[in-house]
């Protein structure tokens, strides 16, 4: 009993862990939508929300969805004891994942970026925008083919991409140290945290898990 306790607990901590991290940025996300429901004072930095808004919407709600579901479903004991939640919700992730991705993209190419970008975040989120939609779209035809193992391992890599924003914030604390970055600064940061993500990502495809994972054959056997 006391065992499967502990496994319950430690099954649930990359969920903690993941939405700690997002914490900052699905908080921001809720002001930013507040903001355009309500009105607020236009300045040149938020311009482009109330001129365009609905590309923006479409990547909070998507984001804040993809985010949450995510984390669940890589518990190996949802998709245990509830394999036909865990496929229902990986329709909706795969959905929201896009969308977020997508909107993403559509914003990095259109939307008149403030001048501390620059061209090499321009670049880094072209990339990592679309290695996380060729990443979503491969796991899910992965699961079509009952591959499970890919599934997996592409949804996994889909995720640390999305999970982007939030190892970023983690960067700021170091400004302490030295200082605000400039544009370069900028853009190596966000790249280190997409770099990061999937690094971490890899570890654990490859067999090294962060956390203790536990698979059964009914797992397995379901498509996901």
């Amino acid at each position: 009993m006391t065992a499967n306790v502990a496994d319950r607990r430690s099954s649930r901590l990359p969920v903690v862990l993941i939405l700690l991290l997002m914490a900052i940025p699905l908080l921001a996300g809720g002001i930013r939508l507040v903001t355009l429901l309500v009105g607020a004072d236009i300045t040149p930095e938020n311009m482009r929300f109330f001129t365009s808004p609905v590309p923006v919407v479409l990547h909070i709600v998507g984001a804040a969805i993809y985010i949450v579901l995510g984390a669940f479903q890589f518990v190996p004991g949802i998709r245990r004891r509830s394999p036909a939640w865990h496929r229902r919700a990986g329709r909706v992730a795969v959905v929201s994942g896009l969308v977020a991705a997508l909107s993403a993209l559509w914003m990095t190419q259109f939307y008149a970026l403030p001048a501390s970008d620059g061209a090499l975040l321009h670049a880094f989120r072209l990339v990592f925008g679309f290695g996380m939609v060729g990443s979503i779209v491969l796991g899910f035809l992965a699961i079509r083919r009952r591959e499970i193992a890919r599934h997996r391992a592409w949804m996994m890599r889909g995720y640390a991409i999305g999970l982007g924003a939030g190892t970023a914030m983690l960067f700021p604390f170091g400004e302490l140290a030295v200082g605000k970055p400039d544009v370069l600064g900028r853009a190596l940061m966000m790249g280190a945290a997409w770099t990061l993500n999937l690094a971490v990502a890899e570890w654990i495809i490859r067999g090294r898990p962060v956390w203790p994972i536990r698979l059964s054959r009914a797992t397995a056997s379901a498509p996901g």
